[in-house]
């Protein structure tokens, strides 16, 4: 008798993160509109993988949407993009949402974002959050690609393990393959509520384990995240995983 091994699901390996940056006015109801009633109908009947809209909270530029898609390869982007640009309802209403004498936004930028091997698979929950969650965005710069590697080393080792010890759960690692500010760590992180982050961030922080780990990374490699980022956003009412 023979038997036949299922292959494993093909990890999601590429994320592209737009932001689209706008101003108070039109611009912040035309946008949801797009996302939820013309966009996102199209794209999640074109795509599987895993798409977040949040819209910002504290963030340099506010008002902001940031929609982050998950996709197995490069291949799939374009193949995705192409059949997302070429289907009518798409287009239809795409020029709704540039008819308005009003520009649809300030403007806009893509990063492409590659997943770490110790990265996690984005899941939807289930039952899904009665609320919106807060999400958060963290970059982390360093000034050596040397030290990202050493960045990343930490991370995959000791700190991750912190991380869920106190309360932080980061849904996705990744390292920018083009964008701004590289090299760096990007990660995301959903709580509850913003009392949870509070919370959870203070309990990290005051960690005895951390307090050491952080120590020794700095003894041994300097200092391996030079500047950070850190954005709050809310997932969308309508975004696919909330």
């Amino acid at each position: 008798m023979t038997t036949t091994a299922t292959a494993a699901p093909e990890k999601t390996r590429y994320y592209t993160l737009q932001q689209f940056f706008l101003k108070q006015g039109s611009q912040v109801t035309r946008i949801h509109d797009f996302w939820s009633k013309g966009c996102l109908p199209v794209l999640t009947k074109l795509h599987s993988g895993p798409i977040i809209v949040l819209e910002s909270l504290v963030a340099p530029h506010m008002p902001q949407v940031l929609v982050l898609t998950g996709y197995r390869s490069p291949a799939e982007i374009e193949k995705v993009q192409s059949a997302l640009h070429a289907n009518p309802d798409f287009q239809k209403a795409l020029a709704e949402w540039e008819r308005d004498p009003e520009q649809p936004y300030e403007h806009y930028s893509t990063s492409l974002l590659e997943a770490t091997d110790y990265s996690p698979e984005i899941k939807p929950l289930d039952p899904p959050p009665k609320t919106p969650r807060i999400f958060e965005l963290r970059t982390y710069h360093s000034p050596t690609l040397r030290q990202l590697r050493a960045l990343h080393e930490r991370f995959a080792g000791p700190e991750i393990k912190i991380f869920h010890r106190v309360g932080v759960h980061p849904i996705l690692y990744t390292t920018t393959v083009y964008g701004a500010n590289q090299p760096n760590l990007t990660y995301l992180t959903p709580f509850e509520n913003l009392a949870a982050r509070e919370k959870a961030w203070a309990a990290f922080a005051a960690d005895p384990e951390w307090i050491k780990v952080r120590k020794e990374s700095i003894e041994q490699h300097g200092q391996i995240s030079s500047v950070i980022q850190i954005w709050l956003y809310r997932a969308t009412p309508y975004s696919p995983i909330r």
